[in-house]
C-alpha cells in the first residue's frame, strides 16, 4: 500500500521511506492496514476497535490511542500524511 511517500507491506509489518525500513508490531500493522484500506475516509473509533481488538472496552480506546501515536511517529517524515482525529467520531488517514 502506498501512504504518501512511504510504502506499507503488510505482510512484512514494514514501512518504507527511501532506503530506510521500519518494523511495525502486529498492532501497528493492522492498524495501519485498515487505514490503507480506507484513505481519506473517517474510520469510526468503535469499528476499529472491535476489528483489531475486539472489544471497545475504555482500556482498549486508550491502547489504540497510543498506537496511533506510535503511528504518526512513525509516519511523520512525510509532512503530507497525517492521521487526523474526527473529535466524537473516529480518525482518518489524510493523504494530501
Amino acid at each position: 500500500c502506498q501512504i504518501g511517500q512511504y510504502s506499507f507491506d503488510s505482510h512484512h509489518q514494514s514501512l518504507q521511506l527511501g532506503e530506510s525500513v521500519q518494523q511495525l508490531t502486529g498492532r501497528e500493522s493492522a492498524l495501519l492496514q485498515l487505514f490503507c484500506q480506507h484513505q481519506n475516509q473517517l474510520l469510526p473509533k468503535k469499528s476499529i476497535l472491535l476489528e483489531i481488538w475486539g472489544d471497545d472496552s475504555f482500556f482498549n480506546s486508550r491502547s489504540m490511542d497510543v498506537f496511533i501515536s506510535k503511528l504518526r511517529k512513525h509516519l511523520s517524515e512525510d509532512p503530507a500524511v497525517q492521521i487526523i482525529n474526527v473529535r466524537g467520531a473516529g480518525y482518518k488517514l489524510v493523504v494530501g
